[in-house]
């Protein structure tokens, strides 16, 4: 009597070529095959699975389950709506944003690699290049504000990896990805761009000469605030390069990814009502007295309002008020706001006021953060899905009272 063959792969249903991104957020993730029919996807809680009588190709090409720190079901369909919506061949799914951007540096770089990164970045994403840096002795170079303009005389030959943001964190500016990606691939250098703020429904980084994005799945893809996720989505070739053997040990959990399939349903409506309402808030916001600027993607100047007319579908529901008071009003317009919470982290239902220098950034210096744009006064607001009027309402009277001595 022969052996059993491996188990046939679990393959998704397949779309239409012209299938939308709202159309791939509900049934991207469907496999006929698989949960007994159940419309809705089950949670496999499951550390293990039953092993192939003989360990066979498919088994180590991935193809059926063997242990979930490897892969899972629930979280291979989570996966498979990010790629799709990201239009890449593969996705990979961590434990958490930043869990998925170790995974790409830990992947990728040597030592002594040369490495060019905004300068303006998420404040966990600059600590953790700067401790690969001290540690393991990448040449770390931080673009200036003026260097961020200028791709071609910056990416010099040699450099390993190009490190992106657009829009940036936390004062939304944005930089031209096709001419950076451009730059970096003349001399070889792989392009990782941070999508977070964005998401795939407002841009796709990939169509712009991308080599990787990487996602805090926790932000706009979770979208209620209730799960920690990461994903790094590209090219199979170049996404089976990071963590192959998921060595790193930060797979996402599957009930997080049960959660985070779920939200994905509804991403495409909820960004039609960020994009709304984000442009909404700054308008009202830019001429209040007690506001000394509005940062908003394309708001910075002629230029970037160019670039992000040409790469972005929407500019997102983030936004970056500077008060006239500097620090010493945000006490007070903090203390009035009666709607929007107090909070870090973005790209939930509910809207949430961060400080920067107090929160996300404040590892970096005072003049550092000056040199980036983050004023002591900077306020960051992820506009939520609370009604327009009542936000503005909320900011408005927050500031009125912010100016009072």
């Amino acid at each position: 009597m022969s052996a059993p063959t491996a188990p046939p792969r679990r393959r998704f249903r397949t779309l239409p070529d012209w299938a939308g991104p709202a159309t791939r957020t509900v049934h991207g993730g469907r496999r006929p095959d698989l949960n007994a029919g159940a419309v809705v996807a089950p949670i496999y809680q499951t550390s293990t699975y039953r092993y192939p009588a003989a360990y066979s190709e498919a088994a180590a090409a991935g193809e059926v389950h063997l242990y979930s720190r490897h892969s899972n079901p629930t979280v291979a369909g989570a996966a498979e709506v990010i790629r799709q919506l990201e239009g890449a061949e593969a996705a990979r799914l961590f434990a958490s944003g930043m869990g998925a951007i170790h995974a790409v540096l830990w992947s990728l770089l040597n030592r002594g690699d040369p490495v060019v990164a905004l300068g303006e970045l998420y404040g966990g994403t600059t600590d953790l290049l700067r401790d690969f840096a001290s540690r393991f002795g990448i040449g770390l170079h931080e673009l200036t504000p003026t260097e961020a303009r200028e791709a071609e005389p910056v990416v010099a030959p040699g450099t390993r990896l190009l490190w992106l943001e657009s829009p940036t964190n936390p004062t939304l500016g944005v930089v031209d990805l096709a001419r950076w990606s451009e730059a970096a691939h003349r001399v070889g250098a792989v392009v990782v761009v941070d999508n977070t703020f964005a998401t795939p429904i407002n841009q796709r980084p990939l169509n712009l000469g991308a080599d990787l994005v990487v996602h805090s799945a926790t932000k706009y893809l979770g979208g209620h605030s209730d799960l920690l996720a990461g994903a790094v989505v590209g090219s199979a070739a170049a996404v089976d390069r990071i963590d192959p053997q998921s060595t790193l040990g930060a797979p996402l959990d599957p009930f997080a990814a049960f959660l985070l399939e779920r939200s994905l349903k509804t991403l495409d409506v909820r960004m039609a009502r960020h994009n709304a309402t984000g442009a909404a808030v700054a308008r009202a916001l830019v001429d209040h007295p007690a506001v000394a600027r509005v940062g908003y993607p394309g708001w910075g100047s002629p230029a970037e309002e160019t670039i992000a007319a040409a790469q972005m579908r929407g500019r997102g529901g983030m936004v970056a008020v500077s008060l006239r008071g500097g620090a010493a009003a945000l006490p007070r317009f903090l203390a009035h706001l009666q709607i929007v919470e107090v909070a870090t982290s973005l790209g939930g239902v509910e809207s949430l006021a961060s400080v920067p220098a107090e929160t996300s950034h404040r590892r970096l210096s005072p003049a550092e953060r000056t040199a980036r744009g983050i004023d002591p006064g900077l306020v960051r607001l992820s506009l939520g899905l609370e009604e327009p009027d009542d936000l503005i309402r909320d900011l408005r009277e927050a500031l009125d009272r912010s100016a009072v001595g």
